[in-house]
């Protein structure tokens, strides 16, 4: 389904000796460098540019919260909607701070969202089902979601956006997560729990017991599209097939916090060109995001103890990465500037 090259090599030397060239010593821009030649590489460009930055917030809920393992009702997801429309979230401000287009998606809101200004519907239901009873959707119902989320990144591509962000809503989404880790990585279940929007240690300890339970019950998966389908969220769903499709777009796409990782992690399991073109922005306060970053290989570039999810930490990273293609593009030269190397 997915045409996705490997990110093209044969300038990589050409780009390398670009950065080594700059008025300064070799490697001393530390992880900007090593953005700036990712997205160079990227674009296969003597001068890359970032273009009509865009992201989106999915939002949907999950059954899974029957279980108790959040510290929210399920109402707020909601009420978060109405807030993202209204533009009172932290990733709204972010982005409009940095000039990022925001655009926020029904991916399976159990509440009324129809009448929020602005909401995308791409509803796949009303909640997923609680996959400590059953499958939390169906593989149609992933297929769909990646054919939604496709239809939203070639539009994006189509106007000219060539580096995408993606958020998240939902209440017991980190459960979700924490369940796809589980199923799809070595992990102990206790690495991949954490208190989420905050949970006492009673909760914390009915979220492992599930985590646990889950692993148990359906021990032997090792699809990423079918573990997606069992313990998945249709947000994430929906993050998985965007982050496919913007690779296929040759995008450079911003990973935020946990559970954009946790989406980043089935997508690289279904497709492992795909990470070439994601950049890891920060890393979470949520416990078993540390463990996943080192499951992928991957160092983000922000460690401020974020746990909010919505692609906050994205957006905050972007300025990074619109530097590393500055200097890549506008220092100096040792050769141009006349100093002796």
């Amino acid at each position: 389904m997915w045409s996705i090259s490997a990110v093209e090599r044969s300038e990589e030397n050409q780009i390398q000796a670009t950065i080594d060239n700059k008025t300064k010593p070799q490697g001393s821009l530390g992880a900007l460098e090593v953005i700036a030649k990712q997205v160079a590489m990227i674009q296969g460009a003597k001068l890359p540019k970032l273009k009509q930055p865009k992201f989106w917030v999915f939002a949907g809920d999950h059954g899974v919260a029957e279980e108790s393992v959040s510290a929210f009702p399920q109402e707020v997801t909601a009420q978060m909607v109405a807030n993202f429309c209204q533009g009172g979230a932290a990733i709204n401000v972010f982005c409009r701070l940095n000039d990022i287009s925001l655009s926020v998606v029904d991916a399976g809101v159990k509440g009324d969202v129809s009448g929020f200004p602005g909401v995308i519907d791409c509803s796949l239901g009303k909640g997923t089902n609680n996959f400590c009873v059953g499958p939390a959707m169906s593989i149609d119902t992933i297929e769909l979601a990646f054919a939604r989320s496709s239809s939203l990144l070639s539009q994006a591509a189509q106007s000219g956006t060539n580096i995408v962000g993606f958020g998240e809503m939902g209440i017991a989404n980190t459960t979700s997560s924490a369940a796809l880790i589980a199923l799809l990585t070595d992990i102990p279940a206790s690495y991949c729990v954490g208190r989420g929007t905050g949970i006492d240690a009673d909760g914390l300890e009915r979220k492992l017991e599930v985590i646990e339970s889950v692993r148990d019950k359906y021990r032997g998966i090792d699809s990423p599209v079918e573990a997606l389908a069992t313990v998945g969220g249709f947000e994430i769903a929906m993050m998985v097939g965007a982050m496919l499709s913007a690779a296929e777009h040759k995008m450079v796409i911003l990973v935020d916090g946990f559970i954009a990782s946790a989406a980043a992690l089935v997508a690289v399991k279904m497709v492992p060109e795909v990470k070439e073109y994601m950049v890891f922005c920060h890393a979470s306060a949520e416990s078993g995001h540390h463990y996943l970053l080192q499951e992928l290989g991957v160092k983000p570039l922000l460690d401020l103890g974020l746990r909010l999810g919505e692609g906050t930490g994205a957006a905050l990273a972007f300025p990074l990465v619109q530097s590393a293609v500055a200097f890549y593009n506008e220092m100096a030269s040792f050769d141009s500037a006349g100093v002796s190397q």
